[in-house]
């Protein structure tokens, strides 16, 4: 860039919107997430390798492998109504959303419509007809006087 494009910037402080202001809050927290998710499925890997090695080993009874799996099932069922009781959750937030927000945008918006179509219709009765008539009885008056007229050959 050349010296004065340089300058201008420098001189013009760039403002950020709110929207960008909290996405660019939001990126440690939303990269520490992704830090820790991944930590967890490392280390829940971890753990199911470490838990078959020990499996294959030459005296490993029936009872031992199926204890392991109960304890493996138990552990996903919990995995599981971990992640139910957050879909509830975020079930009734939308549910929440869309009763305190969403609808009150909808009844402002139908009687919106309501006021537009009580503005047509005076529009309608007070202005667009008297017009008409106007022009009908303009046209009617025109006709008559180009009858009276003497035409020209």
């Amino acid at each position: 860039m050349t010296e004065p494009q340089q300058s201008l910037r420098e001189a013009i402080p760039l403002e950020l919107s709110a929207a960008e202001e909290e996405i660019q809050e939001n990126k440690p927290q939303s990269t520490g997430k992704k830090v820790a998710f991944i930590i967890g499925g490392l280390l829940i890997l971890a753990l199911v390798v470490v838990g078959l090695v020990l499996l294959l080993q030459p005296g490993t009874d029936t009872g031992r492998v199926r204890d392991i799996f109960i304890i493996f099932m138990a552990l996903e069922f919990l995995l599981i109504g971990g992640v139910m009781v957050i879909l509830i959750i975020q079930l009734a937030r939308l549910t929440l959303l869309l009763q305190n927000e969403i609808k009150p945008i909808l009844d402002s918006t139908n009687e919106t419509a309501n006021t537009l179509r009580g503005t047509t219709a005076f529009l309608s009765e007070h202005l667009v007809e008297p017009v008409l008539k106007l022009n009908q009885y303009m046209a009617g008056l025109n006709k008559i006087l180009s009858f009276f007229k003497p035409e020209k050959d």
